[in-house]
């Protein structure tokens, strides 16, 4: 059952960090359960990639944007449009708008997201310890699938593939933790 009565906030906005780290977090457990081979690519992941990882987290952004709190716009809104990339460059050559894009514009497109990923961690080194975690590994799921396209590597691939499994639970793992801890008041799950 869902309460009723809503948990006070400061700025009478809610914490939208919650919903931009699961909404990033189970996006990535899904996706990644298929780059460590567990099943094939399908609409499941398109859909939740356009959904929740891409506009829940846009939205996410825009919030964090009403608190003022210019690392979570950045952060939320752009994981958020990644995701409506990522689908975007698989969805775009099957409608014949463009060619598919070649593993060397791949390598490339990760390798950015990449590099933008690691700036971005070292902003959590003023945060807490659970953001270090998602962004941390964040880093480097995006280097490890820049190098699968690097290298043509299938086992780079599913090793990619089980560290975004933990990327994805440690952000699930950082949402739970915020919407917990506040709706209890006291730490249920610390974030260090």
């Amino acid at each position: 059952m869902i309460p009723t009565t809503p948990v006070p906030a400061k700025d009478g906005i809610a914490n939208p960090a919650p919903l931009g780290l699961c909404a990033f977090g189970m996006t990535t457990v899904l996706l990644n359960l298929h780059n460590a081979g567990f099943f094939e690519m399908n609409s499941m992941i398109l859909a939740i990639g356009i959904f929740y990882g891409g506009l829940a987290q846009v939205i996410a952004g825009y919030i964090e944007a009403k608190k003022n709190n210019t690392f979570g716009l950045t952060a939320f809104t752009s994981y958020g449009f990644f995701w409506l990339s990522l689908v975007g460059l698989m969805v775009i050559p099957k409608l014949g708008w463009a060619p598919k894009a070649s593993d060397s514009a791949m390598c490339a497109y990760l390798g950015m997201w990449g590099i933008f990923t690691l700036f971005l961690f070292f902003g959590t080194l003023k945060l807490n310890r659970a953001l270090q975690v998602v962004f941390a590994t964040l880093t480097i799921l995006f280097f490890l699938l820049a190098a699968e396209h690097a290298t043509g590597s299938e086992s780079i691939g599913h090793f990619a593939g089980y560290e975004g499994i933990v990327c994805g639970a440690s952000a699930i793992y950082a949402g739970m933790a915020n919407v917990l801890n506040e709706v209890y008041g006291r730490t249920v799950l610390p974030l260090g």
